[in-house]
């Protein structure tokens, strides 16, 4: 293996080889210098640049905002993303510098769909509610609702919006698709409108790319009553405030994020019990995230061999 003596990495990622050292291991065996994320937390433009000034040209990368800027002062090379989204990185401006990017698209699958499947019912059943319930000394029951014959529809499909889909098979459930790349000859899909899907939906699960608003203010108004909004996404996709204004006006029965416009969240959500709640933690597995960071090393050290 060719040693990168000199070479100084970045590992911005807040738990990168928390439950296997192996991945770190392979970068310090490749001869790279290695420098960790000191804060523990997704680092803000300002730490970010501190961090890169020490000559940093090789980032493992989380969701750190990444624009033409921060690479522009940066004597980065390569840009390697312990994850599959793209949208904070600035792909035109990295070419333009000649950065390499790379990802790990592949890795994350499984482990978000089958926490949103867990997320689903968990919320049909409250789950969530009940349990705190418990914990308090009240004996609570919550009646709830069978997944099976229920409409899903699952925004976006790409990787883990399939995944998802093949899932719920089990489930019987009538599965629709909100996608303007998806054809339903291509997928063997049910492909429709995000505002007639809306109208039709029980279970709404958003896997969508990109950082656009897809759940505002006016498509919760469109929203079937007493509807399951899930996001495991991107923290912008569904507006927050207009979420909890569809609580307040019972529009919805209940929600579960996993991203949030700002990270840590601290919000008004934490105020509804029909809301679940968790820290970002699609990928947090031990397998996915060993996998996750394995490749992210390889692509790293593959793309480094080029210079």
């Amino acid at each position: 293996m060719k040693q990168f003596f000199g070479e100084k990495i970045l590992i911005s990622t807040s738990s990168f080889a928390a439950t296997d050292t192996e991945p770190l291991d392979m970068l310090k065996n490749a001869g790279c210098e290695v420098m960790d994320n000191p804060y523990k937390r997704r680092l803000t433009k300002p730490e970010l640049l501190g961090l890169l000034s020490k000559g940093i040209t090789g980032l493992i990368a989380g969701l750190e905002i990444l624009d033409k800027e921060i690479m522009s002062k940066s004597r980065l090379k390569v840009i390697s993303r312990c994850g599959s989204g793209m949208s904070n990185v600035d792909l035109a401006a990295a070419e333009e510098l000649g950065i390499t990017v790379c990802s790990t698209p592949d890795a994350p699958v499984n482990s978000v769909a089958e926490l949103t499947l867990a997320a689903i019912l968990s919320l049909i059943r409250a789950v969530p509610f009940m349990d705190n319930e418990l914990h308090k000394g009240r004996w609570a029951k919550r009646i709830g609702f069978l997944l099976e014959g229920k409409t899903v529809v699952i925004v976006g499909f790409g990787r883990i919006g399939r995944r998802l889909s093949q899932l719920l098979i089990p489930f019987r459930v009538r599965v629709l698709v909100v996608d303007p790349l998806i054809k339903n000859s291509d997928a063997n899909v049910t492909t429709l409108s995000l505002e007639k899907a809306l109208s039709e939906a029980d279970i709404i699960s958003i896997h969508s790319s990109g950082n656009n608003c897809i759940i505002g203010k006016n498509e919760l108004r469109k929203i079937k009553k007493g509807a399951f909004i899930l996001n495991a996404a991107r923290g912008g996709a569904v507006n927050e405030d207009a979420l909890v204004k569809a609580l307040e006006e019972k529009r919805i029965a209940g929600a579960w994020l996993d991203v949030f416009e700002e990270e840590p969240y601290a919000g008004p959500l934490i105020k509804y019990p029909q809301v679940m709640l968790t820290p970002h933690v699609g990928s947090y597995t031990v397998e996915c995230r060993k996998r996750m960071e394995m490749e992210a090393v390889k692509n790293l050290i593959e793309a480094l061999r080029k210079y």
